[in-house]
């Protein structure tokens, strides 16, 4: 027997043996689908430096703070009830995975990337095209029929809608896939948030490649790439925007 017939046989075996573990235990993938991207810790602070208390979040109200770079705008919302956790969400190029839900001491406090996951409209400190909406909004949902919802994420450019209590999954426009979600972590010692890491389909390099001019200049730094570092300031998004366009 070859060399070459062995291998084969060697990797039809290991293919059988992988598929026997699998069948015996489905939740293998479903751990590696829900797994987050970890990145650098960077614990949320308010204005004035201080660890950021999740009970000082307004409902019905939407922040705005930088993660994991210093130049990648993230939105943090507490929805008022404990939500999640939500499976069967997937990305653009079909990995699935599983958002584990709310945070803090009741589970409402929720955080997605503010880049819409369609042309990447984002908020700036002169205007903002997506918002939280916490009044109900008119749109076109997936299925092209007429709906109405509360409690949105609503890009205005490009009109595509996000759910923040289902993982950020799109409900109607063009958005390709849901917003990536942040890994937040609760202390209940210090009774303090953390980003960890990323859910979903991040678009980061995507995000440098098309704006690394203008996020330069905004943010007035040469290193749009820079990690946000130890803590990362959250600003209510009507500070951080002087123009948030509703639609």
């Amino acid at each position: 027997m070859s060399d070459s017939e062995l291998d084969r046989r060697g990797f039809l075996k290991l293919c059988a043996a992988t598929g026997a573990l699998v069948a015996a235990r489905p939740e293998i993938l479903g751990r590696q689908a829900s797994a987050a991207t970890p990145m650098t810790a960077s614990r949320l602070v308010d204005t004035g430096g201080n660890p950021l208390d999740p009970s000082d979040l307004e409902v019905g109200k939407s922040y705005v703070f930088h993660y994991p770079f210093v130049t990648t705008p993230c939105f943090l919302i507490n929805l008022g009830e404990p939500v999640g956790p939500v499976a069967g969400l997937e990305t653009e190029d079909g990995a699935r995975y599983e958002w584990p839900g709310g945070c803090g001491p009741n589970r409402s406090v929720v955080a997605f990337s503010a880049i819409c996951a369609h042309k990447m409209s984002y908020p700036t400190k002169t205007v903002s095209f997506i918002n939280y909406r916490h009044e109900p909004v008119n749109f076109v949902d997936a299925k092209k029929q007429d709906a109405q919802r509360e409690h949105v994420i609503y890009c205005c450019s490009e009109r595509s809608v996000y759910d923040p209590a289902q993982g950020g999954r799109v409900l109607g426009g063009p958005a390709p896939q849901p917003l990536a979600a942040v890994d937040l972590r609760f202390d209940e010692d210090t009774n303090s948030l953390t980003a960890t890491g990323t859910f979903g389909g991040e678009m980061f390099r995507k995000f440098f490649d098309t704006y690394a001019f203008q996020l330069s200049m905004q943010h007035r730094i040469s290193d749009v790439k820079a990690g946000v570092g130890d803590t990362t300031t959250v600003f209510p998004s009507e500070e951080y925007s002087q123009n948030l366009r509703v639609c």
